[in-house]
């Protein structure tokens, strides 16, 4: 044992997040008593953060090929093929317990990780999305959480300089403990030019880029792997400090020396730090790698080698270098003011060596330290099955046009504007579509190729019914890329979860990868990349699940991409899809009713194809002027949606002879039947769009809608300065913006009622 190291004893192989089942596998796999070092490497590389052990069987049941897919999961990034000899390269990770105990840098450190991610393997970022769930507006945290998360999303984003294009923010309660950020980022590269982290061939120097590592983030994929207890803050030290300018300069220097045939192979070190970096090119390359930790850059005086291990300082690679480019590789890096030292090299041995001052103070099989981590079959229950809500046991507490003022002014609803706004999400020049809409639609260098880019999850649905809420987030990604007149080509996500020791919570994860599966295998819409968050609990209470989906698509000319907005009077609306007035786990029946129960809406997988693909024949044959899915808030909320973008009123009082179809589903004879009730214009049902259309073109697209099966109805006139529901007082445009656009910044100020 190398000298001035803790004696290892249960209470501190506890504290490393190791159970003594897994402890008693390393003293078998290695023969003796670890080193402090490689106790810490083991923390590291064992836990949930980075070895999915409880995840993992699960996960392969995810569709991961298609014809675009050029790189699903296990590496940096997803990448697919958007033709022109370019691809995507993107993913999506959650920065959700650093966040919480330090909201500007944990959000910060998540935007530079998950872009790292992506220009590691050779792409040049383009765009940054985010989903951020947050808990009660009213619970005493919440405010300053959000202003710190937003501030570091903007900060760091804005100062490397890639726009931030979309995402979603939602509210409740079950996130008062623990906040999710998870970050997505996007690029693009050239197809045949992309970076992978597999090492080869022995005796290749190994190479240490970036900054130099100083003892933040020690144990942060620790931490993020156990739920948080009332000490939460003495966590603080494990949180990274982030510098996006220094990143700017990583960035620009990697793709110099990628132009430049330097690399063998590339690794990020993000959680974990050197030790993950450099276990997982050894050991996807199933060679060994020595590393001689006195030639490491340290920005602090003393530092051990479990620190200097175990630490996760930001902006740092990890490289296999060729050798015979290693003075031109070390120009590029002192050119750009960035540290570079070869650290170690690779070697024939399968083993991971570590000396430090003169000293081996960790000598380890890489394999089972890498990618033969210990994989756990967690015991799960199904959860139990709500009932369907009738709506005619739905009793309307106020008017619809009340209702319809209060949903569009709420916290879930309301206009995300003072987020956004935050955020330079027009930088670079190539954002088509700005923040606010269905989804965000980027240029393709100079066009005319465009890729529409979204993130969306409903975490109610997935409380209620994890397997249908699993498909739910695939759907909705699926219909906000359709919406634009994009083709969806591939996803990735983030699954957040509780603690998945519990078999309720096991059983959530289980059903909500099976939804995903089914809706990814049948929308043909792969899952290419992601990241499991687990332990996303307080005190044993967990947040929703939320299986955060992000989605790509691709346009072949972003100039026909359409938008929300109402574009002109006396246009016709129309609704595309079935209604059935389905009112569980609905906003109007938690918000207006004050019931948050019952099953959510069942997702129609063929009639979200059909629906979605006949939308896009109307876009791309522009027979449409304006499109918006339907989804939180239902079908009032998505045309007022829509008034509101666009200034213009709309009559919906002609749809009150429309009928709800099959209303034996959601309950009996006397269930309610026509327009007038609000389970039509507030219920949930999927599969659904509203478009406006020209008088000239009525014709063309109702026989589209025929010939293809579609469920197409008129349900109102743009026009005038109001919406109008059925048998309803007019609701003037300008009064809907104005309670769509004041909720947040009156909630921030603190100027307003955090619910009113």
């Amino acid at each position: 044992m190398p000298l001035n190291e803790p004696r290892i004893t249960p209470q501190l192989v506890a504290e490393h997040g190791l159970s003594p089942d897994e402890y008693d596998r390393i003293l078998r796999l290695i023969g003796r008593t670890p080193t402090f070092t490689e106790v810490g490497i083991f923390s590291a590389m064992w836990n949930e953060h980075c070895s999915y052990k409880s995840s993992k069987v699960h996960l392969r049941e995810l569709p991961t090929a298609g014809r675009c897919v050029i790189q699903g999961p296990g590496e940096n990034a997803g990448v697919i093929d958007i033709g022109g000899g370019l691809a995507c390269v993107f993913k999506m990770e959650s920065h959700n317990h650093p966040s919480y105990i330090e909201p500007y840098q944990g959000a910060a450190t998540g935007v530079g990780g998950i872009l790292r991610d992506v220009f590691t393997m050779g792409a040049r970022p383009i765009a940054c999305l985010n989903a951020l769930s947050f808990g009660d507006p009213d619970h005493p945290m919440t405010r300053h959480l959000v202003s710190g998360v937003v501030a570091g999303i903007g900060g760091y984003g804005n100062s490397f300089g890639v726009p931030t294009v979309g995402g979603e923010v939602r509210f409740h309660r079950r996130y008062n403990g623990n906040i999710l950020v998870n970050a997505m980022a996007v690029g693009l590269a050239e197809a045949d030019k992309i970076f992978y982290a597999a090492a080869s061939g022995v005796g290749m120097p190994i190479v240490y880029l970036g900054s130099k590592t100083g003892r933040d983030g020690i144990h942060g994929a620790t931490m993020a792997s156990a739920e948080f207890g009332e000490n939460s803050e003495d966590k603080r030290p494990t949180v990274q400090v982030g510098d996006p300018f220094c990143e700017k300069l990583l960035l620009e220097a990697c793709l110099d020396i990628m132009a430049k045939g330097c690399v063998i192979a590339i690794q990020d070190m993000g959680a974990a730090g050197l030790t993950c970096s450099a276990v997982e090119m050894g050991a996807k390359g199933n060679l060994g790698v020595i590393l001689d930790l006195d030639k490491v850059p340290c920005r602090e005086a003393g530092m051990t080698a479990y620190e200097m291990m175990l630490s996760e300082s930001q902006e740092r690679m990890l490289m296999v270098l060729k050798p015979e480019k290693k003075a031109e590789a070390e120009a590029i890096f002192r050119k750009w003011g960035l540290d570079f030292a070869i650290v170690g090299e690779t070697t024939p041995g399968r083993r991971f060596v570590v000396r430090h001052g003169g000293e081996i103070v960790a000598d380890l099989p890489i394999k089972e330290l890498g990618d033969e981590a210990p994989v756990y079959r967690r015991p799960f229950v199904d959860p139990p099955k709500l009932p369907a809500i009738d709506a005619a046991t739905v009793a309307p507490p106020m008017p619809m046009a009340d209702a319809l003022e209060k949903l569009i002014g709420s916290p879930d609803l309301c206009s995300r504007r003072w987020v956004w706004e935050q955020y330079d999400h027009i930088i670079l020049g190539n954002t088509v579509q700005r923040p606010g809409g269905d989804a965000a639609v980027v240029r393709v260098n100079d066009g005319p190729a465009a890729l529409a880019l979204t993130a969306d999850v409903t975490p109610r649905y997935c409380e209620a019914d994890p397997f249908e809420g699993g498909k739910q987030a695939v759907a909705e990604a699926w219909r906000n890329l359709t919406a634009v007149g994009a083709r969806p080509l591939a996803v990735t996500d983030n699954l957040n979860f509780g603690n998945p020791e519990r078999p309720e919570i096991m059983g959530q994860f289980v059903a909500c990868v099976r939804g995903i599966s089914e809706a990814c295998r049948a929308l043909d819409f792969p899952v290419v990349s992601g990241n499991v968050s687990l332990y996303n609990e307080t005190n044993g209470r967990a947040i929703l699940p939320t299986p955060t989906i992000g989605g790509v698509g691709i346009l072949a000319d972003f100039a026909l991409s359409a938008t929300l907005a109402f574009k002109a009077a006396g246009e016709a609306i129309l609704l595309i899809g079935s209604s059935q007035g389905w009112l569980g786990q609905s906003l109007y029946l938690r918000d207006i009713c004050g019931r948050e129960e019952g099953a959510p809406p069942p997702v129609d997988l063929a009639a979200e194809r059909r629906n979605g693909d006949f939308v896009r024949t109307l876009v791309e044959r522009k027979l449409t002027t304006a499109v918006h899915d339907v989804s939180d808030g239902g079908l009032a909320v998505a045309v007022a949606e829509m008034a509101v973008a666009g200034g213009i009123g709309a009559d919906l009082g002609g749809a009150s002879d429309v009928r709800i179809e099959g209303r034996a589903k959601i309950g009996g004879p006397e269930a309610p039947d026509t327009a007038s009730h609000p389970a039509f214009w507030f219920g949930e049902d999927q599969a659904r769009y509203v478009i406006t259309v020209r008088q000239s073109d009525m014709a063309a697209v109702f026989e589209l809608a025929r010939v293809n099966g579609v469920p197409t109805r008129r349900i109102g006139t743009t026009g005038g300065n109001a919406l109008t529901l059925p048998a309803q007082r007019p609701i003037l445009v300008a009064r809907l913006t104005e309670q769509f656009e004041s909720w947040f910044p009156g909630y921030m100020s603190g100027s307003n009622q955090p619910c009113a």
